[in-house]
């Protein structure tokens, strides 16, 4: 999906995050927002998030960001409100306690209704476009993107400017699950009815965000603080020679 950048945390702790991924659906669930039946399911297919992560970490031979499991569907609108588009995860930047860092966001309806190979290939997907960004970082080449009004417009942006799958993953069915189903955005219409005829139409939890969220708002006293991992930069520089011999 079309990364959308935010300087702040949305009122969660990210040390709490670190430690336990599950903590906003817990409290959803507490507070009866999110019914017993979703929450259990969250809980017995959260394994398949936790195996697509250690899959990507294994074929890149880099750690997978922070994540979070966001208990409520997550759509965008045009500036025109006449399309809109669900997006099933995010990788989001921000700055917590005045230190910049990286947090993979994944919406409960991707876990609750994806399939194994669809909800590797987001989480895939996403982890491209957290080493787009740090590439960037490492560049100095962080600046506000420029945001269209259109969705479609976006999306076609999202899919350009990523590293081709092939050049990070060695798995090579997951780069065949990334090719297949971001070709060249994300199309899956039997998730997408599933989750509007179970889990919108039934109002269950949603948060509608617009075109112009897409804003990076970074200070350069946070980025300043930020160390990129040496480690994670050399993988990046090999990533970079690859991406030119092909």
């Amino acid at each position: 999906m079309v990364y959308f950048i935010v300087v702040t945390f949305l009122h969660l702790q990210g040390i709490i995050l670190i430690l336990n991924p599950l903590v906003k659906i817990n409290e959803s669930y507490e507070k009866g927002i999110l019914p017993k039946n979703i929450f259990i399911k969250i809980k017995e297919r959260y394994h398949i998030v936790t195996s697509g992560i250690e899959r990507i970490e294994n074929s890149a031979g880099i750690k997978y960001p922070t994540i979070y499991v966001e208990p409520s569907l997550i759509i965008s609108n045009d500036t025109d409100k006449s399309n809109y588009a669900i997006l099933f995860a995010r990788t989001i930047p921000f700055v917590y306690e005045d230190k910049f860092t990286v947090l993979i966001q994944i919406s409960a309806p991707l876990v609750v209704y994806g399939l194994k190979g669809t909800i590797h290939a987001i989480l895939a997907h996403e982890f491209l476009h957290y080493l787009d960004l740090m590439n960037k970082i490492s560049k100095n080449k962080i600046i506000s993107d420029e945001v269209s009004g259109n969705i479609f417009e976006n999306i076609y942006s999202d899919a350009t400017k990523l590293f081709k799958p092939k050049t990070v993953f060695k798995d090579r069915t997951l780069i065949k699950h990334i090719s297949t189903r971001f070709a060249p955005q994300f199309s899956d219409s039997k998730l997408e009815n599933k989750i509007i005829n179970s889990w919108l139409k039934k109002k269950l939890p949603k948060t509608i965000i617009g075109l112009d969220y897409n804003n990076i708002k970074l200070s350069m006293k946070s980025l300043a603080k930020f160390e990129l991992q040496s480690e994670l930069l050399t993988k990046i520089n090999e990533i970079e020679k690859k991406k030119k011999n092909t």
